[in-house]
């Protein structure tokens, strides 16, 4: 059976605190709640959280206890200073290396396919299902991306970082993580892309939101590309993310990354003032009968 990770060690600082423990559901469920209730119920049966130790005892009563009968929990801790040898941190960096850094802090605890999401994105039953199907079948040199179209990504409220896709038949030919996209006053959306520039983003681009499928043996592929990031310099202020470890790994010939195309609503929170919006759509989808209310009794 598939193990869902769980990207819970960000710090929220455009959101102004642990987004990961706000109530979001009438009866003060959190995203990540719905997000562990969808897994459960697609055949997920462990679930990793990756999280920081400051708020390890918070996040184990607030979320962890609420699934311990359901599902096997676990957790692993993102730290500074786990690097493979011969680095260290260097001087002036006071956070992790971003979402590839964050797998990697559960390498011990994989050796069979799993799948990757974020704490704060709400990805939907059908999102799991078909993470769910496609996990049943992997190969070792196959990964998925459940995708969505940036249009239906983007927050009112501010710029947001998405991995951009060119796909082709159905599988994904790049990715590239576009930083601070965001539509303007004549409604073109424009991004940062990696070389520096900043340029128009199509609307209706398939974009990553960090839900991946992966076999066992993609962990030795990632801390392979890991250490070459650490090598390459750019370490002192970059991140290391999993959109661009996929493209490399595409690009060498190593994997064949299929897209998964799904019907759900997806929703996040990147800024306080998408909270409302969250809830409401929450709510919504539990009057069309997708979720019961309380989600865990």
């Amino acid at each position: 059976m598939p193990t869902l990770i769980v990207l819970a060690a960000g710090m929220g600082s455009r959101y102004g605190g642990l987004k990961q423990l706000d109530p979001m559901g009438p009866a003060g469920e959190t995203v990540l709640d719905y997000s562990v209730f969808d897994a459960i119920r697609a055949g997920f049966d462990r679930v990793i959280f990756v999280i920081r130790e400051d708020f390890a005892d918070a996040f184990r009563k607030g979320i962890g206890a609420r699934f311990a009968n359901r599902i096997k929990v676990d957790y692993a801790f993102q730290r500074l200073e786990d690097l493979p040898e011969p680095h260290t941190p260097p001087a002036g960096r006071t956070k992790p290396w971003g979402t590839s850094h964050a797998i990697l802090a559960a390498r011990h605890m994989l050796d069979s396919p799993f799948a990757v999401v974020n704490a704060d994105d709400f990805y939907g039953r059908d999102a799991y299902a078909r993470a769910a199907e496609f996990l049943a079948t992997i190969t070792p040199a196959q990964c998925g991306l459940i995708a969505y179209p940036l249009s239906n990504t983007l927050s009112d409220h501010g710029q947001v970082n998405r991995g951009i896709c060119e796909v082709a038949d159905g599988v994904l030919k790049s990715v590239e993580e576009v930083l601070r996209i965001g539509r303007g006053s004549d409604g073109t959306v424009t991004g940062e892309w990696l070389d520096g520039s900043r340029r128009e983003v199509p609307p209706d681009s398939h974009v990553s939101m960090n839900f991946w499928v992966f076999p066992g043996e993609f962990i030795a592929a990632l801390e392979a590309e890991f250490l070459k990031f650490l090598s390459s310099g750019t370490s002192v202020s970059g991140e290391c993310y999993i959109p661009t470890v996929v493209d490399n790994l595409i690009r060498q010939g190593e994997t064949t990354c299929h897209v998964i195309e799904t019907d759900a609503s997806w929703f996040g929170v990147t800024y306080p003032e998408d909270k409302e919006p969250v809830v409401q759509s929450i709510r919504a989808l539990i009057a069309a009968g997708e979720y019961p209310d309380p989600l865990v009794g």
